[in-house]
């Protein structure tokens, strides 16, 4: 491996030195120089072209702007390379930079791709490190005439499973293959989950199920087709399939519970984005529904993520199921030395304190209880938009009950409580005429 390093070294030196050589840097100059201006006048031109541009179209367009200079400079110095061969002039160093113009315009377009299909963490970085460290290795073995050499090493590095052989030239083919497929599938979901959200009449538990199953069914078919690309009969996929069903009865058994009961949530449409529910002792609104959980979000914007089967297997309170209008009620005491009649009409005075309530169903107000501490009455109103929450109408009414209280004198009491002194237990002595100071 030394000599041959020592080798090209000195090959590239010698050409160095050759006439020759300037007409190869002549030809690599006037390439940069024409594919830098065609590059600037294309960005420009697709630039304006591209401001109201959505969906595939776009995606094309920000790809092309990040391999328009590469692929212009390596058309360029194919041109040269041919124009060289006719006059039978070496193209050494030409052939040097063709490959690696293309393999700068291959990882531009690979690194877009990534980030497009996934969203930006941790482990979409490192792989882009990692596709910019195969391809550029790749690269340098081709330059140096390794890569010949190496695919051979890898495929003899194999064993025997069955009928099957499995080499580390085909296991690292199956990882580019799957790796491929399913960054495809995962663009072709999205594109179609943002084709059925422009579609109307849609409702938004329908294009849950539609994102689920195309994802589902698109991450399947990649992992089949990749298994199929690399030569892997999918035959021998059965013992696979009869250990993944021992899984699911064992180990697996609650996130397969989880996964049906997403699907089953989305076709039979009991709970949709948007919903308010309450499950247990959590209330909230319904942001997402995931494959495994729905995330429900309180009044204090905290994000509470509930697994798919609880809210299959136990009680769930939807407030937006059906009918949108809720009823909110609004409970308060008065003393006893007032009158309840009065201060039900003034409670009914203050029902429409807050612009949300409704007028059909119209507010009524209520003698539920002769409590401890005084009258319970309770007013009940009804509002359309309960994704608003219910504490600003209850807030609002209340300063309302409280002011009219005020004016009109009715008394809100205080939680009390009488006790009655039947007798007192004599204290030790006291019948003693010794312990008399007078006596």
């Amino acid at each position: 491996m030394q000599a041959l390093l020592q080798e090209q070294l000195q090959q590239l030196l010698m050409t160095l030195q050759t006439p020759t050589y300037w007409w190869q840097m002549l030809v690599l100059v006037l390439a940069v120089t024409l594919s830098a201006l065609i590059n600037a006048r294309l960005q420009t031109l697709l630039e304006q072209n591209n401001t109201q541009s959505t969906g595939f179209r776009h995606l094309a367009v920000r790809g092309a702007q990040r391999i328009i200079w590469p692929l212009t400079a390596l058309v360029f110095i194919l041109i040269g390379v041919g124009i060289l061969e006719n006059y039978a002039l070496p193209t050494t160093i030409l052939e040097v930079a063709s490959p690696i113009l293309a393999a700068l315009a291959l990882i531009r377009l690979c690194v877009y791709i990534l980030r497009k299909s996934f969203a930006s963490n941790p482990i979409l970085r490192s792989s882009e490190n990692i596709l910019v460290l195969v391809v550029w290795s790749i690269v340098i073995m081709h330059l140096l005439g390794w890569l010949p050499t190496v695919l051979a090493m890898l495929d003899n590095m194999a064993l025997t499973v069955g009928e099957t052989r499995i080499s580390v030239l085909s296991t690292f083919q199956l990882l580019f293959m799957v790796a491929f497929a399913f960054i495809l599938a995962v663009w072709i979901a999205d594109l179609i989950n943002r084709q059925v959200a422009r579609v109307p009449g849609i409702s938004p538990s329908m294009q849950v199920g539609v994102s689920k199953l195309s994802r589902f069914m698109l991450l399947t078919l990649a992992f089949l087709l990749a298994l199929n690309a690399v030569g892997i009969n999918l035959s021998s996929l059965a013992i696979f399939g009869g250990a993944l069903g021992v899984g699911l009865g064992f180990g697996l058994q609650s996130i397969a519970s989880n996964f049906i009961s997403g699907f089953i949530l989305v076709l039979d449409r009991s709970i949709k984005p948007g919903d308010i529910i309450t499950v247990g002792t959590k209330f909230g609104w319904v942001q997402e529904l995931n494959a495994r959980y729905i995330v429900v979000r309180n009044r204090e914007g905290v994000d509470t993520l509930i697994p798919n089967e609880n809210l299959i297997t136990s009680e769930v309170i939807n407030w937006s199921y059906a009918d949108p209008n809720v009823r909110v009620t609004v409970p308060v005491q008065i003393s006893y030395d007032n009158d309840p009649e009065v201060a039900m009409q003034l409670m009914m005075d203050c029902a429409f304190a807050s612009p949300r309530v409704l007028q059909d169903p119209p507010p009524t107000v209520r003698l539920t209880e002769f409590a401890d501490s005084g009258i319970a009455l309770e007013l009940r109103v009804w509002i359309a938009d309960p994704t608003n929450g219910f504490m600003p109408v209850r807030s609002d009414i209340n300063v309302a009950i409280w002011r009219a209280f005020k004016n009109g004198g009715i008394t809100i009491p205080y939680p009390q409580q009488d006790v009655y002194i039947k007798s007192m237990p004599d204290r030790p002595g006291a019948g003693d005429a010794s312990l008399n100071p007078e006596s």
